[in-house]
């Protein structure tokens, strides 16, 4: 397993439950999420910045 900085671009919803449910299912795309952080809000553009620690499976096979 290897750790990865991440930032995502997440478009902002109704409701913070939405948000959150949002954040995560795209986290989740590209790994396991350790933690997460709202960096940055752009309310012009409707747009949350994150940034997150996510966990993903090394791809190399030891043996």
């Amino acid at each position: 397993m290897t750790t990865h900085f991440i930032t995502a671009e997440i478009d902002l919803q109704e409701t913070p439950n939405q948000l959150h449910q949002a954040i995560e299912s795209e986290l989740q795309k590209r790994g396991e999420p350790l933690r997460w952080a709202i960096t940055n809000v752009d309310t012009d553009a409707q747009k949350a910045m994150v940034e997150a620690i996510v966990i993903k499976e090394s791809s190399a096979v030891s043996g």
